[in-house]
């Protein structure tokens, strides 16, 4: 285990490994993610309360999973920099910071196209949606500290620290409609509980889910992989690579 932990340490080794996967990761994100946006956005039944304005939760939801997990996984790897220095990690954080800036704002807007019909107003300061900006400004917080500062180590350890200081804020997003009185509705997703849904519904919404995942996956390899041959352009591997032709 230990082997494969510093194994995974190794840009050479991780770049080798994500050109092996990202093809992988792409087809099967754009057929999972086709598939159940089709599903849900043509052929999944209209909801009894909402009517068809509900459809939007095939985009919504899976980019409000997107933009936590991301931050979550930041916040792991924020930890691997600072206890063990691995400069993979540093560099990871570094290239999914912006996309989890985008899926934060797209989650907020496709909400807010969402809330107009449902709650008769594009924004309200409840506290799921409240905490969702304040994650979008954390997400913004980093990607600006980290250009701020020109010494990469000390960039490193500095983005790692307020990734570690905001991640406060994800149980708080993900609790925040049990704890308050909120407009929103409470998680679509449970895994203690049944799916409040019916099948028709839910299903084209997991698939939407997984393939957003591998399609972030495969947009992570991409950028880290760019990410990796910026920072080790100088060494002998990479000079090697280019002269091959980047295979």
């Amino acid at each position: 285990m230990w082997q494969w932990f510093h194994k995974l340490g190794s840009p050479k080794w991780f770049f080798g490994i994500a050109t092996r996967f990202m093809p992988w990761l792409l087809a099967g994100g754009i057929l999972l993610l086709a598939a159940g946006l089709i599903w849900g956005l043509a052929f999944a039944p209209e909801d009894h309360r909402q009517g068809n304005s509900y459809r939007i939760i095939f985009i919504h939801v899976p980019s409000a999973f997107l933009a936590q997990s991301i931050y979550i996984s930041m916040a792991v790897a924020a930890v691997v920099t600072l206890v063990w220095r691995m400069k993979l990690a540093d560099v990871f954080v570094k290239a999914i910071a912006p996309v989890g800036l985008i899926f934060t704002f797209l989650s907020l807007f496709t909400g807010a196209v969402w809330g107009k019909p449902t709650w008769g107003t594009w924004w309200v300061w409840d506290a799921r949606l409240t905490s969702m900006l304040i994650l979008l400004f954390l997400y913004g917080g980093v990607i600006a500290l980290d250009r701020a500062i020109n010494d990469e180590k000390s960039a490193a350890r500095a983005v790692a620290v307020l990734v570690l200081v905001g991640v406060v804020n994800i149980p708080i997003i993900k609790y925040s409609v049990d704890w308050w009185n909120t407009l929103h509705q409470p998680a679509t997703f449970k895994l203690t509980e049944k799916p409040t849904m019916p099948m028709e519904m839910w299903l084209p919404l997991l698939l939407s889910v997984l393939g957003l995942y591998l399609l972030f996956g495969w947009l992570t390899c991409i950028r880290m992989k760019t990410e990796i041959l910026i920072r080790e352009q100088r060494t002998r591997w990479v000079r090697e690579l280019v002269m091959a032709g980047g295979k």
